[in-house]
């Protein structure tokens, strides 16, 4: 019996030891895989054989093969991964996004000035149709720059919408995987642990992780739960959901996501998203991409209407003179019916909101989502996206940031939601709309020429058209009454229009609210005897007068963007064309630099995470290769016990037959 317990400790020695190389080679052999785990054998004393002498052991047998697994070092690493992608990925679309607003020459910024500036020899010569020549290309050079700029936001809006189909195709391709191996793992049995099955599964939540951030919880079956987006499951045993991207409901132009379950389907707020590539994108498509359509789209709307209303305030040099036509063509403000809203038999909205400019200057560089006040029947409520401010109590024909809002018929009904998108797609639509050099209105709608027989010292010290709706008919004169009081009278009946007290250098201040006769600007100094007239006509020559051309040319140190209007209606704040298009180039900077700052903290915690996650699970070559001679040399002796063994059995047996 001797011979045979010597016999059984020698082969569990070798079986052992050899499960022991063939498991170190498997290390040596996946040393470079990604994600794998390195493996040991788990061997534990054979029971011993109890005798009169005392307890004789048994050798060794093989338990299990466990893997170098640390589940906190795991997830903590695929954490890292997915706030790392996030930055990274944000990161990229900025750097692209900056590409688009050019300081120095090239940028918008100076051809909006050169155009501006231009305007400055046409006043100085507003007869030379070269001057006015230059004014046009200019203005050409701006409009084609701006919508330049709008285009290649339109490019890196569909290059966000790519990237995250073709990562949410990637991702359902990955989750599919982990269902796939929780069967197979379930397959397994527990009785020992698939560890290779294992580390494929863990690879694959590491590499879903830098696409959407993950949460796991394993279950007590061998399978994995994979949640993500505040809880949504995207993996649940062997079932899973299904991502997807979509247009985003309320703008047709960007891209949303939904998870489809069994033909249920539910959005998903990237808000929830947390981190991975996508919420970079998300991210970058819903704040920075959003935001810098809307900065530029103001300053087209914004460059564009100034000018347009400023040139219905002047006389073109054709014949006969009329009023300046619009500058500029630029696309209208857009209003998104949310694809919720009501619809007809023929899938056409029920109801239809338009957004029209009233004063560009109060433009804000923002969308608006229009929804009814739950408070006020018939009410609707406009909230500001850039900042959540909110305008309340609102009906057809109300009035915010410079915008008024009309309601078709039928009127939108209570659950209907609208995006009002003032500015952020008017960039890529601008042009020139004026191929004529007379065209442009150098000349006032209106001179000032102070009677001959006037008996005080006063005289005009500014005409200016303030509004578009003037009468260019206009033939009146102003005429002292006495007493502070001055009369605007037509010249050929002597009607009184209106009246209007005076001060020295002030404006006239007429008593009338009627812009066609009233949309001028009228400020007299001196000291006017009573009687003294002042003739209101267009001048006389046209092409010698240059009070438009001055004013246009006043635009370019103007603030026109982003006023507003306090409690009087008078317009406060804002910006001139150089500070926002600075604010513009220094948003972008700004954003680079702190999503490059971002994106190297984060990659550097994914580094530091991932290289404690090796140091636990990772392959040491070098201690491998120590294990292999270790084992090696504990197979050799095993197989001595083996000899030793057999002698000591043929000893036996030749003795027995004697």
């Amino acid at each position: 019996m001797s011979g045979f317990a010597l016999l059984s400790i020698g082969s569990r020695a070798m079986a052992a030891n050899y499960a022991a190389l063939q498991t170190t080679g498997h290390n040596i052999a996946n040393a470079g895989v990604e994600g794998y785990s390195r493996q040991r054998v788990e061997t534990a004393t054979a029971s011993a054989r109890g005798t009169a002498g005392g307890f004789i052991g048994g050798g060794v047998d093989v338990q299990t093969v466990t893997r170098a697994h640390d589940q906190f070092l795991t997830r903590e690493a695929a954490n890292a991964k997915a706030l790392a992608a996030m930055d990274a990925s944000r990161l990229e679309s900025l750097k692209r996004l900056e590409e688009v607003f050019r300081p120095g020459e090239q940028g918008i910024g100076h051809a909006a000035n050169d155009f501006l500036n231009a305007m400055v020899d046409m006043a100085s010569r507003p007869a030379d149709l070269v001057a006015r020549q230059v004014v046009l290309s200019r203005a050409a050079t701006a409009a084609e720059r701006i919508r330049a700029a709008g285009t290649q936001l339109d490019g890196l809006q569909q290059d966000v919408s790519t990237s995250v189909s073709q990562s949410v195709a990637r991702a359902n391709e990955l989750a599919r995987g982990v269902a796939e191996l929780n069967v197979r793992i379930q397959s397994a049995g527990q009785a020992q642990p698939p560890n290779d099955l294992l580390d494929e599964r863990d690879r694959l939540v590491s590499q879903l992780s830098e696409i959407v951030q993950v949460k796991t919880i394993p279950s007590s079956d061998g399978s994995l739960s994979v949640f993500f987006a505040g809880g949504t499951a995207l993996v649940n045993g062997s079932r899973r959901v299904e991502l997807q991207a979509v247009t985003d409901p309320e703008d047709p132009m960007r891209v949303a996501l939904q998870i489809s379950d069994g033909g249920n389907t539910r959005a998903i707020d990237a808000a929830d998203l947390g981190g991975g590539s996508i919420a970079g994108w998300m991210r970058f498509q819903g704040d920075d991409l959003q935001q810098a359509r809307a900065s530029l789209g103001q300053m087209a709307v914004a460059l564009a209407g100034v000018v347009n209303e400023q040139q219905a305030r002047g006389l073109d040099l054709r014949q006969p003179a009329g009023r300046g036509a619009a500058l500029f063509d630029v696309p209208a403000p857009l209003v998104q019916p949310a694809q919720t809203n009501g619809r007809d038999a023929s899938g056409s909205f029920l109801a239809s909101v338009r957004m029209d400019v009233v004063d560009p200057r109060l433009l804000q560089a923002s969308d608006y989502a229009l929804r009814a006040d739950p408070d006020a029947a018939g009410r609707w409520i406009v909230e500001r996206l850039s900042d959540g401010v909110t305008f309340e109590g609102l009906t057809s024909g109300s009035e915010f940031d410079g915008l008024r809002l009309e309601f078709g018929v039928p009127a939108p009904a209570t659950g209907d939601r609208f995006l009002l998108q003032s500015v952020s797609r008017a960039a890529g639509g601008i042009r020139l709309a004026v191929q004529d050099p007379r065209a442009l209105a150098a000349a006032s709608l209106l001179a000032a020429v102070p009677d001959q027989d006037n008996q005080g010292t006063a005289w005009v010290s500014s005409l200016r058209v303030t509004d578009t709706q003037m009468s260019a008919t206009l033939d009146a004169h102003v005429a002292y009454a006495g007493n502070g009081v001055f009369e605007l009278r037509d010249r050929a009946s002597g009607n009184l229009l209106a009246s209007a007290a005076w001060t020295s250098g002030q404006p006239l201040a007429w008593n009338v609210d009627d812009p066609a006769l009233t949309g001028f600007e009228l400020v007299i100094d001196g000291e006017p005897a009573t009687g003294d007239v002042f003739s209101l006509a267009r001048p006389a020559p046209v092409a010698s007068d240059n009070a438009n051309a001055l004013a246009l040319a006043e635009l370019r140190d103007g603030r026109l963007f982003g006023m507003v209007a306090d409690a009087q209606g008078q317009l406060q704040g804002g910006s001139t064309l150089t500070e926002a298009w600075t604010a513009i180039l220094s948003r972008s900077g700004v954003q680079v630099q702190a999503a490059e700052s971002a994106a190297e903290i984060s990659q550097g915690v994914a580094d530091d995470a991932e290289g404690r996650r090796a140091a636990r699970s990772g392959v040491n070559l070098d201690e491998e290769a120590a294990r292999l001679i270790q084992y090696q040399q504990s197979y050799q002796a095993a197989a001595k016990v083996l000899q030793v063994a057999q002698a000591v059995f043929d000893t036996l047996l030749q003795t027995a037959d004697r």
